[in-house]
């Protein structure tokens, strides 16, 4: 769902890897370094930056007042090259990687470059006070994390939206919710006010974005037409699902045109909505004590990993979900 999407564009905003040259002013990190960069490209001195606003930082995108910039996530984003590869270049040097802790395992730090910390962000943008009751839209990597982060918050109720079985399965085990097959029901926002004391959730969260399945006009529109930024199915759920003043966190990516949301409804229910792209390198220093401290596992939901020569075989699956892929990882064989 993002334009200018062009051929020769290299994939993959989710990446570690041992620093190869380093440019005549880079002076935090040398050859041989083993390193884990967010997915955010930024140069840590605009006046986003100065706030922690990595991923709506001013300088490195012409199209900045709708993003910062992205690897491997179209020139919409910057036009910069991604990850799956067995070189990256990776500008701004001294701001964005890190060093890979010693005690992390390889995989944890990768997850750390962005599911992992957007999952984190979008519990963490949902204003989660102790005893909240939680509905996370979506099953997913981020989906998952989001609805782990939420106990980590204070939630008192976690409840994970999805209508894959092999997904809701690791939501009970890996995030320990409590799941809903929207498959199964009629009207997926009848029933979450059924098991909400017919008030709603305190906080949802779209995990799903712009190609949401559950309404077809919605799905062919968007993810077939290009008529809409993406299907809102999920986004509009959301607001349907949530109490009045509750407050939505949108995770879930969306192209930057018109999309069809209840934007009628979030106003005259009082809801807040919060959202943005996550500036991955300020949730670490929370992420790292809870992975240290032994609350989170990041690298649980792997299910597949995948060699770099066999990418398009992946993508194929993941697309296609075959095979209950939750989350493949690439392995670059340089690695």
């Amino acid at each position: 769902m993002m334009p200018d999407t062009r051929v020769g564009t290299t994939f993959g905003h989710e990446f570690i890897g041992v620093v190869d040259q380093v440019g005549p002013s880079v002076q935090n990190l040398k050859a041989g370094d083993r390193v884990m960069v967010p997915f955010n490209v930024y140069c840590g001195s605009c006046y986003y930056c100065a706030r922690g606003l990595y991923s709506n930082c001013h300088n490195v995108n012409p199209n900045a007042t709708a993003v910062g910039g992205i690897y491997g996530y179209s020139h919409t984003c910057g036009g910069y090259d991604g990850g799956q590869a067995e070189y990256v270049r990776v500008p701004f040097a001294d701001v964005g990687p890190s060093i890979i802790p010693d005690w992390m395992d390889d995989e944890d730090a990768l997850l750390l470059t962005d599911a992992l910390a957007t999952g984190y962000f979008g519990a963490q943008l949902g204003d989660i006070v102790e005893g909240d009751t939680v509905v996370v839209f979506g099953a997913g990597p981020i989906g998952l994390y989001a609805a782990k982060s939420a106990w980590l918050m204070g939630a008192g109720r976690v409840i994970v939206v999805d209508q894959l079985d092999y997904r809701l399965e690791k939501a009970r085990t890996f995030a320990h919710a409590e799941t809903v097959n929207f498959n199964e029901h009629n009207d997926i926002v009848v029933h979450m006010k059924k098991t909400t004391d017919f008030l709603g959730a305190d906080v949802a969260i779209d995990a799903v974005g712009a190609e949401a399945d559950g309404n077809l006009t919605q799905h062919i529109t968007s993810a077939k037409l290009k008529l809409q930024g993406g299907s809102p199915v999920a986004l509009n759920w959301a607001i349907d699902s949530v109490r009045k003043g509750g407050t939505i966190s949108v995770m879930g990516a969306y192209g930057p045109i018109f999309s069809a949301v209840k934007f009628g409804d979030a106003m005259n229910k009082g809801l807040t909505l919060r959202m943005n792209q996550c500036p991955v390198k300020r949730q670490w220093p929370r992420l790292f004590e809870h992975i240290q401290n032994g609350y989170l596992k990041p690298n649980d939901i792997v299910t597949h990993r995948i060699p770099l020569e066999h990418i398009a075989e992946g993508y194929h699956m993941f697309s296609a979900k075959l095979d209950d892929c939750i989350k493949p990882i690439i392995v670059a064989e340089a690695s």
